[in-house]
């Protein structure tokens, strides 16, 4: 019990470290919540601090989804509790608990986390996703298919043999990871029901 509830809030304290922020202020000392969407993930950083900022955030998020996963498989934790760290990280990014509780959306974490708990549906996902951005350029759409995707594509593909196939216990966890993901997309769902949703490429005035 103690090594499970260590692991579950090393994750969630990992999550938590909101790399968006610390970036954005190290470069600019401005919060990055103040600018654009006001979302501190990887895209808000592309659209008001550019791009190599953006994807130096975009890789330490993806980071912190898949430490923790990894961590609690090395010390030998059942696929419950490596899919309980996976869920702990993404809801620190979501609720960070160093920054006020005011997260981001959980997309890169949740990638991460994802693709080390279901390698062959995470990187589906992450081909999914690429498609739909694409055809859209909107990063929210794809990010809200991706997340549902995953556990059903996890579901899928180890009821064909493909991948190992989780156990309801595990698959509950991701569904619950993939809802966390899409409630904290409700804004952009107004925002493309109205019409005003921004597309991919196009950069926030500072």
């Amino acid at each position: 019990m103690t090594r499970a509830l260590g692991l579950l809030v090393g994750a969630y304290c990992l999550g938590s470290v909101s790399f968006s922020l610390v970036v954005v202020w190290v470069l600019r000392r401005v919060d990055v919540r103040t600018l654009g969407s006001g979302n501190p993930g990887a895209t808000n950083v592309l659209r008001t601090a550019g791009r190599w900022p953006a994807l130096l955030v975009l890789l330490l998020d993806v980071a912190k989804g898949i430490v923790p996963v990894q961590a609690a498989r090395r010390l030998g934790a059942p696929p419950e509790l490596v899919a309980g760290s996976a869920l702990a990280a993404i809801l620190g990014h979501v609720f960070p608990l160093f920054f006020g509780f005011r997260g981001g959306k959980g997309v890169a974490t949740g990638f991460g986390a994802f693709v080390a708990l279901f390698p062959l549906a995470g990187g589906a996902a992450l081909a999914l996703w690429i498609v739909v951005v694409a055809a859209t350029r909107y990063v929210s759409i794809a990010s809200m298919v991706a997340a549902v995707a995953v556990p059903a594509l996890a579901w899928g593909l180890g009821r064909f043999g493909v991948e190992p196939p989780p156990s309801p216990a595990v698959l509950a966890i991701a569904v619950a990871g993939a809802a966390t993901i899409l409630a904290r997309h409700r804004s952009n769902l107004r925002r493309l029901a109205a019409g005003s949703e921004r597309r991919l490429g196009r950069r926030e005035a500072a």
